[in-house]
């Protein structure tokens, strides 16, 4: 039910997010999505929280050993690759439908709004698993953590709907960026 809900959600159709729409595409009612997932809160936050379990233990292809620029370009490519995936483009129909300030998503669908809330925490325990051993600023670790993410979305949608710029260039210069920054006193 969660895979053919990601599959209606990544069309980027925004009337996709509807219940009634998602439970149409995956040939089943309202009814029996509301029993599974109590409503429409609980089957957005069933969604997020399982494409947060496909995505697994991140930083995924990080050599233990590597240097920090293999270390940032192994993070950068494996979100760029993540980014291109249907169950990316599904968060980002669900996340375009949803209230923007924080105060009203936690009121009007709370667990969407908690599993959301989770991401941040560990994406930021993974960028500080990512370099534990080396002996870099925690502060830029955690500036880093915040950048990452924006960047690459930026990137994504570029290649998405099309750029005269060179996106290989600006992946390079991310991560050279990146790295010169972590390794600035």
């Amino acid at each position: 039910m969660l895979e053919a809900a990601i599959a209606s959600l990544a069309t980027g159709d925004p009337a996709a997010v509807s219940g009634n729409r998602i439970a149409r595409d995956i040939g089943a009612t309202w009814g029996v999505i509301k029993y599974q997932f109590g409503d429409i809160d609980g089957l957005w936050a069933a969604v997020l929280r399982y494409t947060a379990d496909k995505r697994g233990d991140l930083p995924a292809g990080i050599k233990p050993d590597g240097t920090l620029h293999e270390r940032v370009a192994a993070m950068i490519a494996a979100m760029a690759g993540g980014l291109r995936r249907p169950e990316s483009l599904a968060i980002e129909t669900l996340r375009a439908a949803l209230p923007r300030e924080h105060a009203e998503l936690e009121r009007d669908y709370p667990r969407t709004a908690a599993e959301l809330a989770s991401w941040k925490p560990n994406w930021d325990k993974a960028c500080q698993r990512a370099f534990a051993d080396m002996d870099l600023d925690p502060d830029k670790v955690r500036q880093v953590a915040a950048l990452i993410p924006a960047a690459m979305r930026g990137i994504t949608s570029e290649r998405t709907l099309g750029t005269y710029g060179d996106l290989d260039d600006a992946l390079k210069a991310l991560i050279g960026g990146i790295v010169a920054y972590l390794e600035r006193p």
